[in-house]
């Protein structure tokens, strides 16, 4: 298997002719570029003062534009160990915002993407958005249903003004499956394993041109309800108030004050198990001040929150918390030239652990949790990044931090032990719980873009994760390692586009069950745990193809997964094997 993996990772690597994956989700995201971006790897946010390139009057002649991230799930089902990123393939510099495209494939796959945008006459543009995707599941592997289709729907509005911008979006997002991960138990072919997830989300953001006390106002709202019941609505403000570029005398160091004030409220109630509820209203001030000279620069702040928490279950009356956090945040960077570019610094925060945060990282979550805030209380890094003659960027970085509740995932038991398979959907030993523990987090990260030619472009991350906890030996479902690497390579004049995505995790520790019947005759499920099971680690490499016929028509077939190695995200929940997808893309 290890020769196997090794001579076709050497051959995708040579031919250099990929991108990626399956499709999951699409977002909006306001002055998102269909070009790779070339500072993709500099994700530090400072108050470092930028340059704003959209005075009103270049607004007017060439309106920021919106695209859609279409996210892939490598090959899983729901995907929650990998993050997103904008799905291959796309012609850099030539692609258009208005577009529909189709495939279907193997598993049943079908795929709907489609999004239209217009600017008026008043410097108005509007839009919108939709996106389906539909899999029949792992027939051969399972008995009873694992199919899912997910969908989202979308629209927006951008308005530019002598001031500055306005983006208004709002969503409705789907996501329709089961909770097909059974690994104790053998249930029949037709049990009910439905989950139903319904989100609607409503953006509003104001961005000024000038960074000149107030910078931008940010609002959003989420409201969610799932087949069980479950509903929870969050809303947040965040307004950022600033005075950029006041020079200090003829020193060359300029002054940048930043002022942050953010409200966030989560409400959250469950209607089975525990029945929790819970009820979070956080203030954030996050001031700060930051003294630059050229590339280089030193930034000293302070985050504080106020924090009004309320959780109650019907095991126990209402439980309030009020309590006021600070946390430390500063930064630097010595430029000894754009080469070699030296940071470090110091940060935490607050962060509220929500219902909808829970479903993207695990959809299989059992629709009854616990929710509290996960506090970072300080996290310190260092880190090299650099830039040589536009040909190679990179980013290198070791941190070290104390959490307290530190979020993660217990695999779930049984909740009714009378021996009988007529049980709810989630009452297989086939969801997840939020458990919590305080302890020390090291990490180790990379990135690395190099453009060797004018047409390809290469790129690789790589993420070292250590948890050190107080009451758990092992964090459960967080693998030590993930990485990545992938490929972009234009040929034929650009009408053809492949593309390369190897996706690579670490064995991850988790719990388990093995579950049997005792009593005479069986009257009862007796359940044994295993507190050091194992998920085993996987590499997943992806292929993709684009040729444009004609500059408003163009083919495209995607391959996943193409070691079709049926691995595990969670205990019981294997992923798709090798999948081809092909479909055709209209632009106009």
């Amino acid at each position: 298997m290890n020769k196997k993996i090794q001579l076709l990772s050497i051959l995708f690597l040579g031919v250099s002719q990929f991108a990626f994956s399956q499709i999951k989700e699409e977002k909006l995201v306001l002055n998102k570029k269909r070009e790779p971006e070339v500072k993709k790897i500099e994700k530090k946010k400072t108050s470092v003062e930028t340059i704003k390139n959209y005075p009103p009057e270049e607004k007017s002649q060439n309106p920021v534009k919106y695209t859609i991230t279409d996210v892939p799930a490598v090959s899983d089902f729901k995907t929650s160990t990998i993050q997103g990123e904008d799905v291959a393939p796309k012609f850099d510099g030539t692609a258009q915002n208005n577009y529909v495209q189709f495939g279907m494939g193997n598993y049943g796959k079908i795929l709907l993407d489609g999004n239209v945008s217009k600017v008026l006459d008043n410097k108005i543009e509007v839009g919108a958005d939709v996106h389906l995707l539909s899999t029949s599941g792992l027939k051969k592997d399972y008995d009873w249903k694992s199919k899912q289709t997910s969908a989202s729907f979308g629209a927006f509005l951008n308005s530019y003004g002598e001031k500055g911008k306005f983006n208004l979006n709002a969503e409705y997002g789907l996501n329709n499956y089961n909770y097909y991960g059974i690994y104790a138990l053998e249930p029949a072919a037709d049990v009910d394993l439905k989950q139903k997830v319904n989100q609607f989300k409503v953006n509003g953001y104001y961005d000024f041109y000038s960074n000149e006390i107030l910078n931008d106002v940010r609002v959003k709202s989420s409201f969610l309800k799932d087949h069980f019941d479950a509903q929870e609505n969050q809303v947040s403000i965040l307004a950022n108030l600033s005075k950029h570029a006041v020079e200090l005398g003829k020193s060359g160091i300029n002054l940048n004050a930043d002022l942050g004030v953010g409200l966030e409220a989560v409400k959250t109630d469950f209607e089975i198990g525990n029945k929790n509820s819970s009820n979070f209203f956080n203030t954030n001030l996050a001031p700060k001040v930051t003294f630059r000279k050229g590339e280089s620069y030193l930034m000293l702040g302070s985050l504080f929150s106020f924090l009004n928490a309320k959780n109650s279950n019907i095991q126990m009356e209402q439980m309030k918390n009020n309590k006021t956090y600070w946390f430390p945040q500063a930064e630097f960077q010595v430029a000894a030239a754009k080469e070699f570019k030296f940071y470090g610094g110091v940060d935490g925060g607050l962060k509220l652990n929500t219902y909808g945060d829970l479903l993207q990282a695990n959809p299989y979550a059992l629709s009854d949790q616990y929710l509290k805030p996960t506090e970072t209380k300080y996290h310190f890094y260092v880190g090299l990044r650099g830039d040589i003659d536009e040909t190679l960027k990179y980013d290198f970085s070791a941190g070290f931090g104390k959490m307290k509740d530190i979020m993660f995932f217990k695999a779930n038991n049984l909740f009714d032990n009378n021996y009988t398979l007529n049980r709810s959907a989630y009452d297989f030993a086939n969801t997840f719980s939020a458990v919590y523990d305080d302890g020390n987090v090291s990490d180790i990260k990379g990135s690395i873009q190099y453009f060797p030619l004018e047409n390809l472009i290469i790129d690789g991350e790589v993420r070292f994760t250590k948890y050190s906890l107080k009451n758990y030996d092992n964090i459960y479902n967080v693998p030590l390692v993930n990485a990545s690497i992938g490929a972009k390579y234009t040929m034929l004049d650009k009408k053809l586009l492949l593309g390369f995505k190897g996706i690579f995790a670490s064995d991850r520790t988790t719990n388990s069950y093995a579950i049997e019947g005792v009593g005479s005759p069986n009257m009862i499920f007796q359940s044994t745990e295993n507190t050091n099971d194992k998920v085993g680690g996987y590499a997943d490499l992806n292929l993709s193809a684009e040729y444009k016929i004609h500059k408003n028509f163009s083919i495209f077939a995607l391959g996943n997964n193409l070691l079709s190695s049926k691995y595990q995200t969670y205990k019981g929940y294997k992923v798709l094997g090798a999948q081809i997808l092909g479909g055709v893309k209209i632009t106009f």
